[in-house]
């Protein structure tokens, strides 16, 4: 949060008065920081998320809630700084007289250098990192679903007979049959 007391932030026409710029640039400061502390927790959501997609490929399922219990952590903690992060810009666009509903790109729009130049380049690395998630998810949503195709498939075919597979690409029985299970193996 800004630590100073605003007096008189804004000249008669209303605009931002060189008061107000000081307290935003402090405010930069600590926007810049919870930005550091946000690209971190994403980092880490994305090694989780990693984890996770190399547990089930490793067919080792029994580690999967753990590895969920980390990545939801890992995603309260990113909401932690994000609220965070929101109430420290409210304010700074509060200070320089602009509405409180501003992107990062706007932000750093805003900024006088170097901060917007800091605020780009967080504004950059926050992008790969989402489209690096993004991928992550996607890939491990796939491999869940074979996973779980594969289950079914096996526990199918402990109780039916898999004759042919639908459009879809999942297996159908064809009708009961007799299976064999050898009780001393």
């Amino acid at each position: 949060m800004l630590m100073a007391v605003r007096t008189q932030a804004h000249s008669a026409d209303g605009s931002a008065t060189d008061s107000a710029v000081e307290m935003a640039t402090m405010g930069f400061s600590e926007v810049s920081s919870l930005l550091w502390q946000e690209r971190e927790a994403l980092e880490l959501l994305l090694f989780k998320l990693v984890e996770e997609r190399l547990i089930v490929a490793a067919g080792e399922s029994k580690w999967l809630p753990a590895a969920n219990r980390e990545v939801e952590t890992v995603v309260e903690q990113l909401r932690a700084v994000e609220v965070r992060r929101a109430v420290e810009v409210a304010e700074i666009v509060r200070g320089l007289g602009r509405s409180e509903s501003v992107t990062l790109q706007e932000l750093a729009a805003l900024a006088a250098e170097p901060w917007a130049a800091i605020l780009n380049d967080h504004r950059t690395a926050m992008l790969a990192l989402v489209a690096e998630l993004e991928q992550t998810s996607t890939q491990n949503r796939a491999l869940l679903a074979m996973g779980a195709r594969s289950i079914r498939e096996t526990l199918l075919a402990l109780t039916e007979s898999v004759d042919t597979y639908d459009g879809r690409g999942v297996a159908s029985a064809a009708g009961p049959r007799s299976v064999i299970m050898d009780e001393h193996a």
